[in-house]
């Protein structure tokens, strides 16, 4: 998908949890489809050490399918150096792959490069082209610098600040969330100018022993205004799944915010109180996204 300023919560992706399997771990592919992840990647980028790539891509034809027959999405990270990149191009655009995961994507030209490979191989090998999406990975400074037009590049349905690799790129000792907290912004506004989905959460994504603490960080990802989040674990799901869902209260709130707002609405009354506050056109804004989120899980669940 291209990006664009009129696109609403119904053309992004359904991604309040994507977990990454590593593609040549069987066991763990056998029961991914099982953890209740909206997405699966698979992993040949850094779980995958070097001597391991080419196996990696050969697993891709049996966990793809493995990952599929449960419902949730699969994509497939692949590695950034093209002399890799290409092969893994090669075994992941196949049938059943819904999305790449590109990691350190620094500038626009870099998606587009990928797109026309990506392009030629569903045409070649009858699959819809323009099906698989994009969920970008903003890992550098240039990247940073570039987010804008990232978001707006070719196929892109997601983008993420890998807080990880760009505190490396940055020289920080380490990923201090205060720190790398302005660079998430500047990706999730890029992201909401370009109508794509922002994803991610202050934070380590390796943060998989105290999930009250992970808990507490995807929950300030949505009140930042991220979707969805990565997850290293399969506790991690559950976690991800119910932050990134509007909660019972939430959903409770906007069912009568709307109801009164369209009660008045049928009056001819031209200004709506609801819970003692004055009703605009944002506040109803985001009630109806908070149950048209409600409406796309119960899909999904369904």
């Amino acid at each position: 998908m291209t990006g664009t300023t009129d696109v609403g919560i119904a053309d992004m992706p359904l991604w309040r949890s994507l977990l990454y399997v590593p593609a040549t771990a069987e066991r763990f592919v056998a029961k991914a489809a099982d953890r209740g992840a909206d997405g699966v990647i698979l992993d040949l980028e850094d779980s995958i050490p070097p001597d391991g790539k080419a196996a990696a891509r050969a697993a891709l034809a049996t966990a793809v399918p493995t990952v599929a027959a449960g419902g949730g999405e699969v994509l497939v990270r692949i590695n950034r150096p093209w002399r890799l990149a290409l092969p893994d191009l090669e075994a992941s655009v196949i049938a059943g792959v819904t999305g790449l995961c590109l990691p350190k994507v620094d500038s626009r030209h870099h998606l587009v490069e990928i797109d026309q490979v990506v392009s030629e191989l569903e045409a070649e090998r009858d699959l819809p082209v323009g099906r698989i999406r994009f969920c970008v990975l903003v890992e550098t400074a240039q990247g940073i610098a570039e987010a804008r037009e990232i978001a707006k590049g070719p196929r892109v349905a997601g983008i993420v600040a890998g807080g990880e690799d760009l505190a490396a790129d940055l020289g920080l000792p380490e990923p201090d969330p205060e720190v790398l907290a302005p660079y998430e912004a500047a990706v999730r506004l890029a992201a909401r100018e370009a109508g794509v989905m922002p994803i991610g959460y202050p934070g380590s994504i390796a943060e998989f022993t105290d999930l009250d603490l992970f808990r507490r960080c995807a929950e300030a990802g949505r009140r930042a205004g991220s979707e969805g989040g990565m997850a290293i674990h399969p506790a991690q799901v559950p976690v991800l799944n119910a932050a990134f869902a509007p909660s019972a209260e939430e959903i409770a709130h906007a069912e009568g915010l709307l109801a009164a707002f369209e009660s008045a609405l049928a009056q001819g009354l031209g200004a709506v109180a609801y819970k003692g506050k004055m009703i605009d056109k944002p506040i109803v804004d985001r009630a109806r996204r908070i149950l048209e989120m409600r409406d796309r899980i119960a899909a999904r669940r369904g």
